[in-house]
């Protein structure tokens, strides 16, 4: 018996694989470089604004946990806690009319109906600022159309409060939930519907013990998506309530350009690092729940 002998193209065929990997590889690295450029150098320009200190005196610079410690106390405490709450309350409504408005999309006959309403939805989505601010002043405002017609001042509606700027929010952050869970709902199988029915199941108990229990992480994901949008919005705030309600943001701004005290540069730097530490644990929640989500409508 004679061993095999290794053919001699092995060595050439291997070495040519390792070449056409290569290009590969070396087209990931500008993807890379702008990763560190447009979003490495601010994080670390912020992290390192947010630890430091200078003298009013001599100019000298020193590290320190000063402003972060600032930027958890007084008004900017105030103004976190209430652009957790404001986002909170937002996204939790945005869940609950997002899910019925999606399910109504989905379940429609229509092809026609359900593409107008996911095309007005990615506009709306993505119209906020101070046009949406001026859209809602114009037409609720204090002097506003509806305002005026429907006499809703007598009743004492308010547009330029918390309240206010809630309805405001809702009107991207609605469409911004009918992107994110049509796909879901699209994911859930006729027969599990049936299956619950032929079994004696009501359409109640169908979406209680077998619709919702799966479509949880997706909605849990969607409160988280649109926590951080909302959560992250300033210009439709600044345009529509200014400073009547304190939101993180605008303090932000506030200090950037000294209109409350000057030389907080560097508080607002570790309010920035405060709300990019909440954005963190968004993601952290968002992330395993949508990997969950694509486990079960994905198989």
């Amino acid at each position: 018996m004679t061993a095999a002998l290794p053919r001699a193209d092995v060595a050439p065929v291997a070495s040519a694989k390792r070449r056409r990997r290569a290009p590969g590889w070396l087209a990931v690295v500008p993807l890379l470089v702008f990763t560190a450029i447009a979003f490495g150098l601010p994080a670390v320009a912020i992290v390192d604004g947010a630890f430091t200190v200078k003298d009013a005196t001599t100019g000298a610079a020193s590290y320190t946990g000063a402003n972060l410690t600032a930027s958890l106390q007084g008004p900017y405490l105030t103004a976190l806690l209430g652009s957790v709450k404001l986002s909170a309350i937002s996204a939790a409504l945005g869940v609950l009319l997002g899910l019925p408005l999606a399910q109504a999309v989905v379940s429609s006959r229509s092809r026609a109906l359900r593409e107008a309403v996911l095309t007005a939805s990615g506009v709306l989505a993505n119209f906020g600022g101070v046009p949406l601010a001026f859209a809602f002043v114009a037409t609720l405002g204090n002097a506003g159309v509806l305002t005026v017609h429907l006499g809703l001042k007598d009743s004492g509606w308010d547009l330029y409060s918390f309240w206010g700027l809630v309805l405001v929010y809702l009107y991207f952050l609605v469409p911004l939930m009918v992107l994110t869970i049509t796909p879901a709902l699209d994911g859930l199988r006729t027969q599990w519907r049936e299956a619950a029915l032929n079994n004696g199941a009501t359409g109640v108990q169908y979406w209680r013990h077998v619709a919702l229990p799966v479509l949880a992480p997706s909605l849990l994901g969607g409160l988280v998506l649109l926590f951080g949008s909302a959560f992250a919005a300033y210009a439709t705030a600044a345009a529509m309530v200014g400073s009547a309600v304190p939101l993180v943001t605008l303090q932000i701004a506030d200090a950037l350009s000294g209109n409350v005290l000057v030389g907080q540069e560097n508080v607002a730097l570790a309010l920035s690092l405060d709300m990019v530490l909440v954005a963190g644990l968004v993601m952290a929640v968002y992330l395993p729940l949508q990997r969950r989500s694509a486990r079960w409508l994905d198989a």
